[in-house]
């Protein structure tokens, strides 16, 4: 037992979690936690410009790679409100992180006093637990409880805020006695493995659709495994996406109304049973629940049991993590298939296949300016099967889940549900700290990216150094597009003449994003003509060897272009010529604009 500072104690239980790598901004009320991380000099630290970009970092840091949970650190009042966007992200996408904040001390919380909230009660309808905790003892427990809550169940993100009273307080603390505690996670029992199997005999024409969960419980292999002894194609939801590589024979695309293919949204309309697994039946992914439900059964298993039965109501829920549930029912297939008991579906396989060959959207344009779905198909040519894509929202990331390809879990690490701008540049930051040999390569247009520029300035600072692809057509496009629907293009244009811009720029786009590139200590490639594509991509890969900085590599875009997308899953609006469209395809109902 040693008498020490709250906030030592803090740090202690901190490293014996696991935490080693910290995103956030110092300030008086939580300066006494940063003396106690600097005195055990256990924790990196990354100073953000920006504490909802610190908050995002954390996101990036904890989806990149399996176990980790991101941290981070702002100090009281709008430190704590800026947290709040990260924090509903997280808890939006089952991600664990832990924000802690510092904070007035007790006599004065309920004074007014200078940059005092209750931070607790802001951030409570978005994390697991928010507490300001009143007694110093109850710092490391609260810690304790944190990552228990963050790790059990549904993951999720925890804050605690901390009175600076609090943290200076001195207690008695013996870190020799800690152990984190056990983690509690439901599993698939024997006999619901059997009844789900049973059903999955009875089908003609089954489908897996793979959620987020099978990547938050690294179970990936077990997916792949189960599909392969099953022989059952898989739909991945956007936050399943790596959990089967993209060219696997049984990977039968992605379903939805915006991130889709259309093979896979033909292949969902085919089917007469579905079994999810750690998804939660997202609008995009399904359109309206009476198209998406018709004609087929439904199996759900989900870690979370208020989810299921949430959107719609399955034919059979099952509350199990999916790794547990995974592995429950690759036992049983296993027996059952070395027993004979297990069915072949090869035709329904090879019908899904047919699919996934013959509908295609076309790529190749050599337009000038720049169409985006030929960016797209550059990135797949320059990008290795190892790649990691981040990315958030827009026309943008859009078009990228239904063009890029992913192979591998935690290759795709997108902002599903909450979707803010700015996202996906603190994100990517978050993810190179996580993983510091990975190839990362974020992907952003020109709004997304502006949002939160400044998080730039971080990436040149300490060294984090990955490649940023912005596509720039100065609009709004996703808004802009569905601003069709009222007729009208109202404040979406970001196009202005820029005085300052270089001869090299273009004064009619706005912000010159390479000048604001270079600005912040990074490096920047802008591309104009299809030609350029090879050597802007090697240049950019040996700026970001050669000075571990972030790399801008923008693409000047046509000012409008349409991606696909619908109102329901059977009635998705493409936007190219009939003569280019294979007719003689079998294909989901296609509306032509």
């Amino acid at each position: 037992m040693a008498r020490m500072r709250a906030v030592d104690a803090a740090i202690l239980v901190l490293e014996k979690e696991g935490v080693d790598c910290a995103f956030g901004v110092p300030g008086a009320a939580i300066n006494p936690f940063y003396s106690a991380m600097k005195a055990r000099g256990s924790i990196r630290h990354i100073l953000a410009r920006h504490v909802e970009g610190a908050s995002h970092m954390a996101e990036g840091y904890t989806r990149a790679v399996a176990g980790n949970i991101g941290l981070c650190i702002g100090t009281s009042g709008p430190a704590g409100t800026d947290m709040i966007t990260g924090l509903y992200s997280a808890s939006a996408d089952s991600i664990p992180i832990l924000c802690v904040t510092g904070q007035a001390p007790r006599a004065r919380l309920t004074k007014e006093d200078f940059q005092a909230v209750d931070i607790a009660s802001i951030a409570a309808p978005v994390t697991k637990w928010a507490v300001t905790v009143m007694e110093p003892y109850q710092v490391p427990m609260a810690f304790q409880k944190a990552f228990y809550l963050m790790r059990s169940g549904r993951p999720g993100p925890v804050l605690i805020d901390l009175p600076i009273d609090v943290q200076l307080a001195e207690i008695e603390f013996d870190i020799e006695a800690y152990e984190p505690l056990s983690i509690a996670k439901p599993a698939m029992s024997r006999s619901q493995a059997e009844k789900v199997l049973k059903m999955l005999g009875a089908a003609e024409r089954p489908l897996i659709v793979a959620g987020g969960g099978i990547i938050n419980a690294d179970a990936q292999d077990l997916l792949t495994e189960f599909a392969e002894i099953v022989g059952v194609p898989v739909i991945p939801t956007l936050m399943g996406w790596g959990t089967i590589p993209d060219d696997h024979p049984l990977m039968a695309g992605m379903c939805g109304l915006q991130t889709s293919q259309r093979y896979g949204n033909a292949n969902m309309l085919a089917s007469d049973f579905v079994i999810g697994i750690g998804n939660r039946w997202a609008n995009r992914h399904t359109g309206s629940i009476d198209k998406y439900t018709a004609g087929r059964k439904f199996v759900h298993i989900d870690i979370e049991p208020t989810q299921i039965g949430r959107v719609f109501a399955p034919d059979l829920g099952v509350v199990s993590d999916a790794g547990a549930a995974l592995k429950a029912l690759l036992d049983v297939a296993t027996e059952w298939k070395a027993a004979g008991r297990l069915r072949s579906w090869s035709d329904w396989v090879k019908e899904c296949q047919q699919r996934k060959k013959l509908l295609k959207r076309k790529t190749h344009f050599e337009n000038v300016p720049l169409k985006p779905q030929r960016i797209y198909e550059e990135m797949n040519k320059a990008f290795g099967r190892d790649t990691t894509y981040v990315t958030t929202i827009g026309l943008s990331q859009i078009a990228g889940a239904q063009f890029l390809h992913v192979y591998k879990a935690r290759n795709w690490i997108n902002c599903g549900q909450a979707g803010p701008l700015g996202w996906t540049l603190p994100a990517a930051l978050g993810v190179r700290a996580a993983r510091p040999d990975a190839d990362i390569v974020a992907l952003s247009g020109d709004y997304d990216f502006q949002f939160m520029i400044e998080e730039l300035a971080v990436g040149a600072q300490h060294k984090l150094p990955y490649i940023h692809v912005l596509v720039n057509n100065a609009y709004l496009g996703l808004i802009r597009q569905s601003q069709r629907g009222f007729d009208m293009d109202f404040q979406v244009d970001l196009a202005f003449e820029n005085i300052n811009v270089r001869g090299d720029g273009e004064r009619g786009y706005g912000v010159d994003h390479v000048a604001v590139a270079e600005a912040m200590g990074c490096k920047a490639v802008r591309v104009r003509r299809p030609e350029e594509f090879p050597l802007a991509f090697e240049e950019a890969r040996q700026l970001a060897r050669e000075h571990q900085v972030p790399v801008v590599l923008e693409f000047i875009l046509e000012r409008v272009t349409n991606i696909s997308m619908g109102t329901e899953i059977d009635n998705i609006i493409e936007f190219e010529d009939l003569a280019e469209r294979n007719e003689d395809a079998p294909t989901a109902i296609m509306l032509l604009d």
